[in-house]
């Protein structure tokens, strides 16, 4: 799908939608439960049209393995898994959904395949799949599809900081399935920290406990109890872009947002009031906001050096590059380095970019064109459909003008 996006004022206010990060992280836990849950926060439709493409990879995998997750009005009702051997696992396109049910899926059961699409296969797993080696799991094949045999045994792990803090969370998850203490390890400097935080969170609300160390966190083995309910909070990454255009000076809001969140990304707002004059801005534990935080700053006076983000390299797309080329498409200057952007204000003519199979990027763009001088014409917008398929629906209703040129994909 192609669309044409022309300078519009918004206004209004947008809801924010259930929090991808907790739901992933939600679902899972109540599918390794002693009973079922109540999920609420969550659409009372199941599908693509209300739901993102991510979230939806990770309830198929829990139905793969023995669970059900049953929408309704007031909540999706998660019955645990009761796995049986030789199921596959289709992520999709979700680096959450593959890198959490690695291990989550190695501790319930002794033998699975696990595949996936789109720039999934490239992304980064080596760490995460030596740790399952060294703690009983073998693998068939060297990139996705993989099969795996064993299953996950508690003990000592050493995990990388520095590639991606869901390695981390996915050994957690997996942990208080193992029956005894899990001790992770983390080398360097662990980025996107206050991921792991929210997924400990998580876990306490389902009974699970955990320990931080001086170099890491411990799982206790005791495995997880249903609290009978659990709200998924609204979502700050997706918030982020009408929050952009609110410190553009849109008259937008967003309803439904935590202000004491663990989410990472609530600290969007004070990084778009930073935009501008030579700011130096680190993204390491925010990287999600760097395409955003991106086209603030083109729309800002004179430079902002978004730094700390070379991981954005191993996402849906190369973000970094991504963002140099799309910007400088639209009349931007932007100098890409190996670990950031530097941006340089002064606002965007218009024309025409791709959208690089990435919906982060597509929403950027989107962003970008309200205050554009011309037209926007994005191609393969309809990557928004794996977080936020409603997007365009609330942008369009918020003020924001838009053609859908051609619906293929």
């Amino acid at each position: 799908m192609d669309v044409r996006l022309y300078p519009a004022r918004l206004s209004g206010t947008a809801t924010a939608i259930p929090s991808k990060s907790a739901a992933h992280r939600a679902l899972l836990c109540a599918a390794m439960c002693d009973g079922p849950t109540e999920l609420t926060g969550l659409p009372s439709r199941m599908d693509a049209s209300h739901v993102g493409a991510d979230i939806l990879a990770t309830v198929g995998c829990i139905e793969a393995l023995g669970g059900a997750v049953l929408p309704g009005d007031a909540a999706w009702r998660v019955r645990p898994c009761r796995p049986l051997g030789g199921v596959t696992l289709d992520c999709g396109e979700s680096g959450s959904t593959l890198r959490f049910l690695l291990p989550v899926a190695a501790a319930l059961t002794d033998r699975f395949t696990i595949t996936g699409r789109g720039r999934l296969p490239e992304r980064p797993l080596g760490a995460l799949r030596a740790a399952l080696e060294a703690h009983g799991c073998t693998f068939a094949g060297e990139r996705l599809p993989l099969g795996v045999a064993g299953s996950l045994q508690p003990g000592e792990v050493s995990l990388p900081g520095g590639i991606s803090s869901q390695f981390v969370t996915g050994l957690l998850l997996a942990a208080p399935l193992l029956g005894a203490k899990t001790s992770i390890h983390i080398e360097g400097r662990l980025e996107s920290a206050g991921y792991v935080e929210l997924t400990r969170a998580i876990m306490a609300a389902f009974g699970a406990t955990t320990y931080e160390m001086a170099d890491g966190f411990c799982a206790a083995g005791d495995g997880y109890r249903s609290p009978g309910s659990f709200h998924v909070e609204g979502d700050w990454s997706n918030a982020a872009f009408f929050l952009a255009a609110r410190s553009m000076g849109h008259a937008v809001e967003v309803s439904g947002l935590d202000p004491a969140s663990r989410q990472p990304d609530r600290c969007c707002e004070s990084l778009f009031a930073r935009v501008g004059g030579g700011a130096h801005i680190d993204v390491s534990d925010c990287i999600d906001l760097a395409p955003v935080l991106a086209v603030r700053a083109a729309a800002a006076d004179g430079e902002t050096h978004i730094d700390g983000a070379a991981r954005l390299r191993l996402k849906e797309s190369d973000r970094l590059g991504a963002l140099a080329e799309g910007l400088t498409a639209l009349g931007a200057f932007v100098t890409e380095r190996a670990d950031g952007l530097t941006v340089h204000g002064g606002g965007v003519q218009g024309g025409t970019v791709d959208g690089y199979g990435d919906h982060r990027m597509v929403m950027s763009w989107a962003i970008a064109a309200l205050d554009a001088r011309e037209p926007v014409t994005v191609r393969g917008a309809e990557a928004v459909n794996k977080s936020y398929p409603e997007f365009f629906e609330i942008y369009t209703r918020l003020g924001g003008r838009c053609d859908v040129l051609n619906s293929d994909g």
